[in-house]
């Protein structure tokens, strides 16, 4: 197969682009594997403030390739060891402690909607498309696939995605909260760019310590003394006094992970 996954790290910018154009980054079983192995290695990597998620040529992703449905999903036992590896996918994605920012155009449908919605910030084309097709080709999905939409959009709408099979545009993934904010497709680079420039002038650790806290707010068990604890641990920072001090000067801080 021709599809890879690219990950690229300059200057604390981190690029994962999901490459194979001539199919919209229709995810392979290899694909899968590489997508794992890029956010195990950015998740030790504190040299990175920023991820770029986004895919080659005209499409974000509209999920696994079709291809590979006879080799790798024709049955149950194949499809297990299939989703054990995606699983691993997912599992590493979530776990990235830096901010994810997908930048996306063409379909995001299916598993391509799932990695979205791993995204912390999602920025649309106004040219996109988004949904859950699977009963096209009878197929059900996961607990795993529909968690990070369900986060997003509800229960109500997820369903709606899988029982119809419909696509919807950008503007309306945007009313039902799957993406941040539309643009015009000629503006998407460009505003993905501010987005990241401002992540990136940012202290890296609170972007961290904020991204730690949202997570778990998403627990069901209540907040431990320990976890309140957690939020003095910016107060001790060189970054925290360049910040104020910054502020009491009227100056921009430069902000450097510490």
């Amino acid at each position: 197969m021709s599809g890879s996954i690219d990950l690229t790290i300059d200057n604390g910018l981190a690029e994962l682009k999901l490459n194979q154009p001539d199919k919209l980054n229709a995810m392979t079983k290899q694909m899968w594997i590489e997508f794992a192995e890029a956010w195990e290695a950015l998740t030790t990597n504190t040299s990175v403030r920023c991820v770029l998620l986004f895919g080659a040529g005209r499409g974000f992703c509209p999920g696994n390739d079709i291809g590979e449905f006879e080799s790798e999903r024709s049955n149950a036992k194949k499809a297990r060891a299939l989703y054990e590896i995606m699983n691993r996918g997912r599992e590493a994605m979530l776990a990235c402690p830096h901010p994810v920012v997908a930048r996306i155009q063409g379909p995001c449908v299916g598993g391509g909607l799932e990695i979205a919605a791993m995204a912390d910030i999602r920025i649309a084309s106004a040219d996109a498309r988004f949904g859950a097709p699977l009963n096209k080709i009878g197929l059900s999905m996961a607990y795993e696939e529909m968690l990070p939409i369900w986060k997003l959009c509800g229960r109500a709408q997820m369903y709606e995605f899988l029982v119809e099979g419909r696509l919807i545009d950008a503007q309306t993934a945007f009313i039902r909260g799957l993406v941040n904010r539309v643009v015009a497709p000629e503006a998407l680079i460009a505003e993905t760019q501010d987005t990241i420039d401002a992540i990136m002038a940012g202290p890296p650790l609170v972007h961290r310590w904020h991204k730690q806290f949202l997570n778990r707010l998403d627990e069901p068990e209540p907040l431990t003394e320990a976890d309140h604890d957690d939020h003095y641990l910016a107060f001790e920072t060189e970054d925290y006094e360049r910040g104020y001090k910054a502020f009491l000067s009227k100056t921009k801080p430069e902000f450097v992970g510490r």
